[in-house]
């Protein structure tokens, strides 16, 4: 498609927010004028975008890093090529690329340099895609970044049902791990141990007095933690000597206790993870080879996300409400089919 076909004159639908606070206060439908292609530049329209607690973080000024602000919302999502400026070979018109995450997902379309996309390999579902940058990088790098973890080894995490908790129990059994996932209640077991759980027990169980009940008598070696408070606490106290505890968020937003005596007699470790500073400390290559690796996955189905339901960007309201509602079961996403 000509550039003279992308000229001033289309009109987007954008969800942004002027200021930090909670999304129903701050978020607000805009119309905004799509620009002319430039020389190097393409026409993403959205087709799929995730909603992540992390956007919540976003919206209201407490994630780790900030958008200048008016800021487009949303930070994950795939989009289709819907139209080339001048000098653009690839990625030619229809093809699936990564949204861009600067610039704001939450948007019917936006024009970007085609140099700097990421195209999505082909065989990859498209709602999949559109949930493979954020949630299986962290599950992939956790089970990898911090302790050595041989085929038949136990990691434990909380929040087993979360997102990031199911793909880590699925990727477990891909690496042939065994994983024990804690959660709040145990109705739902049987999706985990479907996912790949070799275990689920209550949060208020009394697990952590004798975990190797649990395990068959195995050491656990890697603990994830996503809740906070006294959840990591328990953590603490079933994994082995010498193990460690990653936490890589705060759901409850609890303070955690510290646990003085199992960093001295236990000599645990306590570390933190988060995938936007890693992202920025490793070279192109690490993070493409670590992609190409999630790809493969999600395309062979090992790695899956559950979607609990679809919306238009015009339905925020009642996305956002239902994305950050407990036991929805699966990720909530928005979806458009706009065309210039």
């Amino acid at each position: 498609m000509e550039n003279r076909l992308m000229g001033v004159g289309y009109i987007l639908n954008v969800l942004r927010y002027a200021h930090h606070g909670l999304p129903a206060d701050v978020i607000e439908g805009v119309a905004q004028e799509l620009p002319a292609l430039g020389a190097g530049e393409v026409l993403v329209a959205l087709r799929c975008g995730a909603i992540h607690y992390s956007d919540l973080g976003m919206i209201n000024g407490t994630y780790g890093k900030a958008r200048e602000l008016p800021a487009v919302a949303g930070r994950e999502g795939v989009g289709e090529v819907v139209g080339v400026g001048p000098g653009v070979t690839a990625p030619a018109i229809g093809t699936l690329v990564r949204m861009p995450e600067e610039t704001g997902v939450w948007r019917e379309a936006v024009v970007a340099k085609a140099a700097d996309l990421w195209v999505i390999p082909a065989g990859v579902p498209v709602e999949q895609a559109a949930m493979a940058f954020i949630n299986p990088p962290t599950a992939w790098r956790m089970l990898h970044d911090f302790v050595k973890l041989e085929r038949g080894d136990w990691v434990m995490q909380n929040a087993g049902t979360s997102a990031v908790g199911v793909l880590v129990a699925q990727l477990a059994r891909h690496l042939g791990l065994n994983c024990l996932s804690v959660v709040r209640d145990v109705g739902g077991e049987n999706t985990l141990l479907a996912a790949g759980a070799a275990g689920v027990v209550a949060e208020d169980s009394g697990y952590e007095k004798d975990v190797r009940k649990l395990t068959g008598g195995a050491p656990v070696k890697l603990a994830l933690n996503a809740v906070g408070g006294e959840s990591v606490g328990r953590l603490c106290r079933a994994v082995a000597p010498g193990g460690v505890v990653v936490t890589y968020g705060g759901v409850t937003a609890e303070p955690m206790r510290f646990p003085t005596r199992y960093l001295i007699f236990n000599d645990i470790q306590m570390r933190g993870f988060w995938l936007d500073r890693w992202v920025r400390t490793q070279p192109a290559g690490e993070v493409q080879a670590m992609m190409e690796k999630i790809f493969g996955l999600l395309r062979e189905g090992v790695l899956s996300q559950p979607v609990a339901a679809r919306y238009p960007l015009g339905e925020w309201r009642t996305a956002l409400e239902h994305a950050f509602r407990a036991g929805k079961g699966g990720k909530v996403v928005f979806v458009s089919s706009w065309k210039p």
